[in-house]
Parts: C-alpha cells; structure tokens; sequence
C-alpha cells in the first residue's frame, strides 16, 4: 500500500533488508516516538545504492528528453496522488500545519513539471557551433561544438525545515534528474516517514516509465558517518545540501580532501538584512512593521530568508515602525519549532544576542510544548553591529534585530562589511532611489537577489530566480537551488573539434 511505511532504504527499485540498528522518528508536538522504527544503512546498502547508480547513470543520461521529462511528471503526479498520507505523515514530524505542507507539496509538484519543461525544451544544454572555415587567413578555423553534458551520480541531502521541496524529491534532485544524474538521497532523519513516502512515489514514477534500475535510491541515518561515506564514494560526482553552515562546510571539507574533488552546492547561513529608508519608515512604517512580523515568524522563523536584521532610521518614524513590530511580537503565539535540537540552538542564539548586548523589545507568548518558540524583537545601534559581528550571526528561529541608523553612509559601510547573503531588501520612497544608488551597487555584490518593496520570505520558482549568494550563503555563489539554471550545477562543459557527426551528441549533430 501506497501509505504504509517499512522503515528501510530503497535502493534503486529494491527495498533494503532490516539492518542491525534503527531509530524513530517523533512527533513533533508532543515528543512521542513515531512507528516504525526505520533501519539505518549499513556500508553494503550504500555501496549498492551508488552502484547501481553509477551502472545506471549511461543509460539513464542517454535517455531522450521525453523520457525523461515523462519521468519527472509521473513523479509530480503520484506525489499529488498520495499527497494526503504524505502530508498527514509530514505534520506529524514537523509540526508544520496542513495548510502549508500542502502547498509545499504543490511546490515540489509543480517544480518537477518546471524541470519536466525545461528538459523537453533542451536549452539547459547550452548548444553552440562554430562551424569550421578552412579558407580563413592565417590559420584555418577548426569546427568546434559544445554543450553540458550531466556530472553523474548525485549525492541529495534532505532539509529539515522544508520537508518536501528541498528534501527527497526537492529542487536538488528534481534539477539533477532533469539533466540525466542518478540520485543517491540520504533522508533527513527528523522525517524519516514522509522521506519514504516521497521516496516510494518516485521509485513508482521510475518504475511506471522504465527509467534504468539505480536511476534514484534513498538511504536512511540518524547520524553523520553514511553521509560522510556517501560524499567520499568515488562514484558520486556532486552534492546537494541544505542546512547548517557547520553542516555544509563539514561537507565541502570532504569533497575537496577526496583524491578526485567535487563540487558541493551547500545553502548554509543567512541573516537577509532588510534596510528601510527614512521616507519609507514615515510614510508606510506600521505597514512595514506588520509585513516584518508575518516574515519573521513564519513557520516559527525556520526559513533560509527569515529577515534576521532590519536597519530602521533613528527618530521618531523609526521609533513607531518599532513600536508596532514589538507591539505585533507580544500578541504573537508561540509555536512548535521542528525539532528538539533546534529549538536548543535557538535558544543558544538568543543567549548569544544577549551576551553580545543586543537589547530585548519583545517577546511573543509562551506555549505548552517543549520545542515551542516565542518570537523575539532585539535592538542594536548600527556602531555596535560593526563594532561586534557576532550580532549579525543568523539565529535560526523566530528572532529579528532592528539595527538604528543616522545615515545613508552607514548603511553603506555596513553592507560592505557584511557576510554574503542570500537575500537583500530595500523600502524607500519614488524620490529615494537615486540616492539609495551606492547602497545597491554594493549590495549586489553580497546577495543572490536583491528585493525592493517586499519581504525575503517566499521564493518563487521561476526560470529567472536566484536562490544562492555569496559564501557563507552558499558554498559556492555562481549557483542556484531554485530556477531554471539550477539545473547547470549537475553539468560540465564539452567541447568536440573536429568530430564526425557519427561520434557528436545527437544535439551537436
């Protein structure tokens, strides 16, 4: 049954055998262990898993693009087809409503159709020919043709905040499926129930339309070693990851301490500093303010764009777009955090704020549950910020620091002092802009997607969007993990000069 879960990890179109440990996932609510307890991989299943990978990986990128475009949409319909036992397991370990997984649900559908598109358009490849001109003066041109061709098996680690659209069947895997990558993905082990639901659904997808056996697998762990082992196996060419910086830099580690590197397209940390300007702070502060407060406690702040510093003028329009932040934040309900560790390391980072002397405005009201968490609205002026990073440090959870300034300049020397970012945003008045030139000239250097008039939260997955930015953003800022050119991380360039059509990729011919 489509619903009925086993706890074992699915290796190509195989299930695992029970192995000699296991684990439970939790509700999130309440704390209870959740059935059945899902056997950790052993060394053999990974080894099996990367090698049917690796045997499959030539056939699977041979495939015709409506092969494999026919395989992602499969995959976004049997997702949508069992979204009701997916989503119910879902907010059981995550606590994080029906309402929003559903629409995260439809996200990752949506997203793989996106994929789907892309593929049968064919233009990711990148195609370009220079035919050859042997008449030309002094040396004869070579004909010479090139395209992106996919990496090879890829390495996907689920994300503990989005459960479905950066995790199993997420944007990582769907862009490397589209582009001919088998996927080896490792469950994040908070939600190890709804990963093998998902999981189950895309081994049926590649099963319904005859995708090479080892095209996809999913291993489950609740520790680091299977992980560290998957990004050293030889066989795998790329990574995928979302979460900590700890986390990703651990990985980034590994992969270039391995005989033959590979690149790792970690997202880690990000604070997506929001500078209101002083005409906007008077003429629509209490309406900043309330967008401010739905963005920062949404989803109990588990989210790479959670606004973590707004720079509001000093004065008295700062002050009122203040008071109406701090007054909204003690109306606020406490809400349950995804897991017991990261409600600790919230709480640890709230300590750090304190400690650094960041000032506490505001608290939301406290809950029952033990992960529960209350939002929290801290003040700095812009000397201390500078004077002590550690307050820009992102604090992961519903938490914001308003940052006061004097002067446009300051602004400026701040974002040039900052960490890269995956997000900026500005508010300002029509006859602000000239002025705010400088402030966004430097903040393009230092963000992946630069927002006027809006709130970092909520990405839109479109052919133009960037989710990416500068490192400690991402481990490598030339990419992104939402959009059309995600797809360009699970490729390489190959050129052939002078090769006979017989030999060229069909798409060179």
């Amino acid at each position: 049954m489509p619903g009925t879960l086993e706890g074992r990890s699915l290796l190509g179109l195989a299930t695992a055998e029970p192995g000699a440990r296991s684990f439970q996932a939790v509700d999130a609510r309440s704390g209870e262990p959740l059935e059945p307890p899902f056997h950790a991989a052993g060394s053999a299943d990974l080894e099996r898993a990367v090698t049917m990978a690796e045997r499959a990986f030539p056939a699977y990128a041979a495939l015709d693009d409506a092969e494999r475009s026919a395989f992602l949409r499969t995959a976004a319909s049997t997702l949508e087809a069992r979204g009701d036992a997916i989503v119910a397991r879902a907010d059981r370990e995550t606590a994080l409503g029906v309402a929003r997984l559903t629409g995260e649900l439809g996200r990752t559908a949506n997203q793989l159709r996106l994929f789907a598109t892309l593929v049968d358009e064919g233009r990711w490849r990148d195609v370009r020919i220079d035919r050859a001109d042997p008449e030309r003066e002094p040396a004869p041109r070579p004909d010479v043709r090139s395209l992106r061709r996919p990496l090879g098996p890829v390495a996907v680690f689920g994300a503990s905040n989005f459960p479905l659209a950066f995790s199993v069947a997420g944007g990582d895997t769907a862009s490397a499926l589209a582009v001919g990558c088998p996927v080896v993905a490792k469950a994040h082990p908070a939600h190890p129930g709804t990963s093998e639901l998902v999981g189950r659904a895309l081994r049926s997808a590649a099963r319904d339309t005859g995708m090479p056996d080892g095209t996809f697998s999913l291993l489950f762990d609740d520790g680091h070693e299977l992980g560290q082992a998957l990004v050293r196996h030889p066989a795998i060419r790329a990574v995928g990851f979302t979460g900590s910086r700890a986390g990703g830099q651990a990985l980034v580690h590994l992969a270039a301490e391995r005989p033959e590197p590979i690149p790792v397209f970690a997202e880690m940390s990000s604070v997506n500093p929001v500078f209101v300007l002083p005409g906007a702070a008077r003429e629509r502060g209490r309406a900043i303010a309330d967008a401010l407060l739905a963005s920062f406690t949404l989803g109990v702040g588990q989210f790479c764009t959670n606004p973590g510093l707004v720079l509001v003028p000093a004065g008295g329009a700062g002050d009122a777009l203040r008071d109406r932040l701090v007054e909204g934040a003690r109306r606020s309900e406490a809400q349950v955090m995804l897991t017991a560790g990261i409600h600790r390391a919230f709480q640890g980072g709230l300590e750090r704020l304190a400690e650094l002397g960041a000032r506490r405005l505001a608290d939301g009201r406290g809950g029952t549950a033990a992960t529960a968490a209350s939002a929290a609205v801290w003040e700095v002026g812009v000397d201390e910020l500078v004077a002590r990073p550690g307050l820009a440090q992102e604090v992961f959870g519903p938490s914001t620091v308003l940052v006061r300034y004097r002067e446009l300049e300051e602004l400026v020397a701040f974002a040039r002092a900052m960490e890269g970012q995956l997000t900026a945003s500005l508010f300002g008045e029509a006859d602000e802009w000239e002025g705010a030139q400088p402030l966004a000239a430097v903040l393009e250097r230092k963000v992946g997607r630069l927002i006027v008039e809006g709130v970092p939260t909520g990405v839109e997955v479109c052919r133009a969007m960037v989710h990416g930015g500068p490192y400690p953003a991402t481990s490598d800022g030339r990419s992104t993990s939402v959009g059309a050119r995600a797809m360009e991380r699970f490729t390489r360039l190959v050129a052939y000069q002078n090769v006979p059509a017989t030999l060229l990729p069909p798409p060179l011919r």
